[in-house]
């Protein structure tokens, strides 16, 4: 029997709060789209976007693990069809977009923590850091707490959002209600509309990496994602159309969050339980998320790719101990960047990677096609490659529209610094090997 097989493995619903959270963690983070995209196109935005970028991204991972579903997930799928090179390329980026977007969660809790505290604001970099090693504390203990813990944190996101749904629907009328439009809308701010949707829609592939603590994990990852992904397009549908019928303005929205929303529908009550909701939202996507990117430089280090210690394992808890701490210090020195700019530099990090998982799943059609797949997508390699050239599609419109504005070049330098860095990285790596 193998040490993993020591410790308890994750169910479906716990399973399903960690993929909600990895991926959504409810609308909070979405609060831009009024301003980007415009009161009557936000919704557009919201619709369009994950049809195009989420669901061949959701098929291709369903794919995919139903054929590996090892710990290492997207690296090991990458390395097994590309080969080594451009399979440190894939954990590599995968690692670096995940500080850059772990990075984000700390300063949107002192967001919401200012709701109650306004002098949070003051001790930003102390409460951050409690933020990140409280959390990172919480991995080390073990898959089942995080799992645990997310199913709580899950429910204190959707109660919030439904009772102001369902306040917003009961107050509504019908002369109220717009038709959707793009009318007035730049292509560079229509651009960050869609990083903005894309943001709120990535990690599908981050669930994937601790396959093997999972139960069953095919049946129960297709279970799960699919529970997680209706429950994420609902709540993102439901808070977008209050936020449109509330008469908040996008640049309120974008400045103080949801709870504005909760002060316009039915008082403060609702404020502080919609600023609960976010914190409780930006701890639980950390640790979700943390849970995912802590198993890539640990898997990598088993193939020799990084530092040997990275793949130790804590005595009790069996969890990739080193590799949780050198991932949470390492968010500790990017909590400083505005949200913007974290946004642009994850969507084009991750997005680089996905296409790696797309190219892989058509390499594996076509030289492994007897290969066992529990989850097929029906199609055909050639039908397969139309699908996937949807989400390379919105990625490409969404990098060529933030060129468009000076106020964006630097973290999409930042980005495309990162990206390269992997070849140096791979060299480095390669010729210690040699020596």
């Amino acid at each position: 029997m193998s040490r993993l097989r020591q410790y308890k493995k994750l169910g479906l619903l716990p399973l399903a709060a960690v993929i909600f959270l990895t991926v959504s963690g409810g609308p909070y983070g979405l609060e831009p789209l009024l301003y980007y995209g415009g009161k009557n196109g936000a919704f557009l935005f919201l619709l369009i976007t994950p049809l195009l970028w989420d669901t061949p991204a959701i098929l291709t991972v369903m794919e995919l693990n139903s054929m590996m579903p090892v710990n290492g997930g997207y690296y090991v799928w990458v390395k097994k069809a590309l080969g080594q090179r451009l399979g440190f390329y894939e954990g590599w980026w995968s690692w670096l977009y995940s500080f850059t977007d772990l990075a984000i969660y700390p300063v949107l809790f002192v967001t919401y923590i200012s709701f109650f505290f306004p002098q949070a604001i003051l001790f930003k970099i102390p409460v951050c850091l409690c933020f990140i090693w409280g959390s990172a504390l919480l991995n080390i203990l073990g898959i089942n707490p995080v799992g645990k813990i997310s199913l709580l944190l899950g429910a204190l996101v959707l109660i919030p959002f439904l009772l102001l749904s369902g306040i917003t629907v009961y107050h509504l009328q019908a002369a109220t209600i717009t038709p959707p439009s793009l009318d007035g809308i730049s292509f560079s701010m229509g651009g960050m509309a869609l990083y903005t949707v894309m943001w709120n829609f990535i990690g599908w592939d981050n669930v994937t990496t601790y396959a093997a603590e999972v139960e069953r994990p095919v049946h129960t990852y297709i279970k799960g994602i699919i529970i997680a992904f209706m429950i994420t397009v609902s709540v993102y549908a439901f808070a977008v159309f209050a936020a449109q019928h509330t008469g908040v303005t996008a640049t309120a929205l974008r400045d103080q969050g949801f709870p504005v929303l909760g002060l316009l529908t039915a008082g403060h009550w609702l404020g502080v339980l919609l600023a609960i909701g976010g914190m409780a939202s930006s701890l639980g996507i950390f640790s979700a998320v943390l849970l995912s990117v802590s198993r890539i430089p640990k898997v990598m280090a088993d193939d020799n790719l990084m530092p040997a210690g990275l793949n130790k394992l804590h005595g009790k808890y069996g969890t990739p101990y080193i590799s949780i701490i050198v991932c949470a210090a390492a968010v500790s020195l990017m909590v400083s960047w505005d949200l913007a700019g974290l946004v642009i530099i994850d969507i084009i990090i991750y997005g680089a990677g996905l296409i790696l998982e797309f190219i892989s799943l058509v390499i594996f059609r076509i030289k492994e096609p007897g290969m066992e797949r529990p989850f097929k997508i029906p199609l055909g390699v050639k039908g397969l490659c139309c699908m996937l050239l949807l989400p390379v599609a919105i990625y490409v419109i969404a990098f060529i529209s933030v060129l468009q504005s000076e106020s964006t070049l630097r973290p999409v330098i930042f980005a495309v610094v990162a990206l390269g860095s992997a070849e140096v990285s791979w060299q480095v790596v390669t010729r210690k090997a040699k020596h």
